[in-house]
């Protein structure tokens, strides 16, 4: 198992509902069947929005993300990688947020 996977699963265990699952045949964190986060490349990948996405996108390396790879990016979803690990946990509470407040 890699870092960034050890990583990517005690964030998901720390977020009460959280679920792990598959989305675009990834691993990704799920809340009421909607993914909010993913692992992409040794990066984490967030749905995000308002403040928490421009924070995001801000990070140096990060893009949006585009899982075809065919220049489709996804426009709430912000690649952010490794070297910003320190941030991973942060911004999976936001897109947890933002998946739980769409879900209610």
């Amino acid at each position: 198992m890699t870092k960034e996977e050890k990583l990517y699963i005690e964030i998901g265990e720390s977020l009460n509902g959280a679920i792990l699952s598959k989305m675009f045949g990834k691993p990704s964190l799920k809340l009421n069947s909607k993914a909010f986060a993913c692992l992409h490349d040794n990066c984490m990948v967030f749905k995000l929005s308002g403040d928490a996405h421009k924070k995001a996108i801000a990070l140096s390396g990060t893009c949006l993300f585009d899982p075809s790879d065919m220049g489709r990016p996804m426009k709430e979803w912000v690649q952010v990688p490794y070297t910003h690990k320190a941030k991973w946990k942060e911004l999976a509470t936001a897109a947890f947020n933002y998946i739980e407040s769409a879900t209610k």
